[in-house]
């Protein structure tokens, strides 16, 4: 079954799930269908799993019930199919002290299991990624265009791009996220220009393209996109910085999905506007408005890293 085998693919190259191993699936009435997806797949791969259906929580980072908490601490892979993300959890951060893998995955849907981002290898994912590190290394200029026309310029001259997002949670203790597949750094404040066009999300999904012009790595004109704007505005000039580009690696993401799984398309472009701190830059102002451009070619230092959506040779 396509679900089934969805499943599979995951815990073989998210999880690295072996023989015997101790299997915990936690899930809540909205996703159960996945969670059974993944109870068959693990007993077809050998294991004894344990499906645990949970009320759903109101909020990301809520606990789970003290009961499942205790057995997420004897398992030796435990999967969250929840609505809201578990991740950033006392429960989680516990079991992976105690030497549990771990693989959220908030609000993943069956469809996701069918062919969808969750069904990407992992490994290659990672192959993909380490490829990537060893020439972004001292990377200096980007440039990016988009068929919608998109065509900007910002520079990550001493920044370090993040690559830590590879689905994969083999080694005892670790923790992932899916869909995973985002490899992302914070531009050099005042460095982007150009003309910037968001096709697929600007804080929410777009029915028509959104245009930003960029100066001095400010967004200094936007068209087509008011809710943006206004929360944009909330964090005064800075609320326009430039503070994140991500470029998505994950072949079987869909950019016309939800911002989770979006942003991890191969081809997609995700520029963050505002809160530059997380992802190792400067402003701090209480704002972050996300856009999503696609079918992209990125070029670092000349040379494209995605080309027209896909991956050079």
């Amino acid at each position: 079954m396509p679900l089934e085998e969805g499943a599979a693919s995951v815990l073989r190259t998210s999880a690295g799930l072996k023989v015997g191993e101790k299997v915990l699936i936690v899930a809540d009435p909205e996703r159960m269908g996945v969670g059974r997806a993944f109870f068959y797949a693990a007993a077809a791969l050998g294991c004894d799993p344990v499906l645990s259906l949970i009320r759903t929580r109101e909020a990301p980072g809520r606990e789970p019930p003290d009961l499942l908490s205790a057995a997420m601490l004897d398992a030796d892979v435990v999967l969250l199919a929840t609505v809201h993300s578990m991740t950033h959890t006392h429960a989680r951060r516990a079991a992976n002290r105690a030497g549990a893998r771990v693989v959220s995955m908030p609000g993943a849907s069956e469809e996701d299991l069918e062919g969808g981002a969750l069904t990407a290898d992992h490994g290659v994912l990672v192959q993909t990624m380490r490829r990537l590190q060893r020439r972004l290394r001292g990377a200096d200029e980007v440039h990016i265009v988009t068929p919608a026309g998109t065509d900007v310029t910002l520079s990550t001259r001493g920044r370090d791009w993040n690559f830590s997002d590879t689905g994969v949670a083999t080694r005892k203790g670790d923790v992932t996220t899916l869909p995973a597949g985002e490899i992302f750094v914070s531009p050099v404040e005042g460095t982007a220009e150009g003309r910037l066009v968001a096709d697929a999300f600007f804080h929410e999904s777009l029915h028509t393209p959104a245009t930003v012009l960029l100066k001095e790595g400010h967004a200094t004109k936007v068209t087509g996109a008011e809710a943006a704007v206004l929360e944009m505005n909330r964090g005064g000039k800075e609320g326009r910085n430039v503070a994140k580009l991500g470029v998505g690696l994950n072949p079987r993401a869909r950019a016309a999905a939800s911002l989770p799984e979006a942003e991890k398309a191969l081809g997609a472009v995700h520029v963050v506007f505002g809160d530059s701190v997380p992802y190792g830059g400067k402003v701090a102002c209480g704002v972050r408005v996300d856009a999503i451009l696609t079918g992209a070619t990125v070029e670092v230092d000349d040379a494209p890293i995605v080309e027209k959506g896909k991956l050079p040779p």
